[in-house]
């Protein structure tokens, strides 16, 4: 992931491949993996060499190949990884993406263009920032003329429908980034990605959650989640799914109301916390769900959780009921 930024298409938060116009050599879903692409150099197939990404045969007519995907988290745009590779004397020479906001069948919408055509260099990642997207669901990735691509990774900000989660009758996990939450600092993210605390669903495994080093002197480490809108908190769960060697003894939670507030402010302390959960005892590979004990039902835009002394968590949601 890039920093602030969420792969709104990987498979990880729902991403999926819709249809491509041809993928005889390698499956389309293979775009959206969370893995990094890989290569085995005695790996065949019936219809040849086994390749760990989307790729389509060499194209003998006029025209282009193209993918179309549905976003796991319909978002803002701002940058796009199309990585080759492995792909040397098969890649595309140039791509170009399409984006709409669609409720209906996406192969028949009426695309906008989010990127022109460019030139992709083969066995790396091509970096390109996209400049003027609205909200999009699905896009369209056209490579020209064919060949084949391992990743696409789609980097943005979700953009999800406040008005629904404002209606919705029961509190609303507002940490979570399909709900528009993000982690914007930590003080260690060594063994885990540190967005990885606020996606969806549940991790396979003790890759998928949040975990700093061992602390070797004091103190304790710390994470700040903005959620995705100013909430009255009314429960808060911390989840050590699969820490069971490496899980935090203990820890506490604050909050803060500070919309718009700059990150270095955060961190620093000129934006005063107020504690909402006292140090609390953990325990491996198991859910606490925090409700009584909150101290504070004033209204938030910022989390943090400090974990003692160091470890683990899987997840944190934090559900509460939007405020103006």
């Amino acid at each position: 992931m890039l920093a602030g930024l969420i792969d709104l298409a990987s498979e990880l938060v729902g991403g999926i491949a819709l249809a491509a116009s041809d993928e005889f050599f390698a499956p389309k879903e293979n775009l959206l993996k969370a893995a990094a692409p890989v290569f085995i150099p005695d790996k065949y197939t019936d219809r040849g060499k086994w390749m760990d990404g989307w790729e389509s045969r060499r194209k003998r007519t006029p025209g282009h190949d193209w993918c179309v995907i549905r976003l796991g988290l319909p978002g803002v745009l701002r940058t796009v990884d199309v990585d080759t590779s492995h792909f040397l004397g098969n890649f595309p020479a140039h791509c170009s993406l399409d984006a709409a906001d669609v409720a209906r069948d996406p192969i028949e919408q009426d695309w906008k263009p989010v990127l022109d055509q460019v030139r992709l260099q083969g066995g790396g990642r091509n970096l390109f920032d996209i400049l003027q997207s609205g909200r999009a669901t699905h896009l369209r990735l056209n490579i020209f003329p064919d060949g084949g691509v391992a990743r696409l990774r789609v980097y943005g900000h979700v953009a999800p429908d406040l008005e629904k989660l404002k209606a919705a009758s029961e509190p609303v996990d507002l940490a979570s980034i399909a709900n528009g939450g993000r982690v914007i600092a930590s003080s260690d993210a060594f063994f885990g990605h540190e967005q990885n605390l606020v996606l969806p669903g549940r991790p396979a495994n003790m890759g998928g959650g949040w975990e700093t080093r061992r602390r070797r002197g004091p103190g304790y480490d710390w994470i700040i989640v903005q959620l995705g809108a100013r909430a009255a908190i009314q429960r808060i769960s911390v989840e050590t799914e699969h820490y069971k060697g490496n899980y935090p003894d203990r820890c506490s939670i604050d909050a803060c109301d500070a919309r718009g507030a700059v990150v270095e402010d955060l961190i620093t302390g000129k934006i005063a916390w107020r504690e909402i959960l006292p140090a609390a005892k953990l325990q491996a590979d198991a859910v606490r769900l925090f409700e009584s004990e909150l101290h504070s039902a004033e209204a938030a835009t910022h989390v943090r959780l400090n974990i003692y002394p160091d470890g683990g968590i899987s997840r944190l949601r934090v559900f509460g009921k939007i405020v103006e």
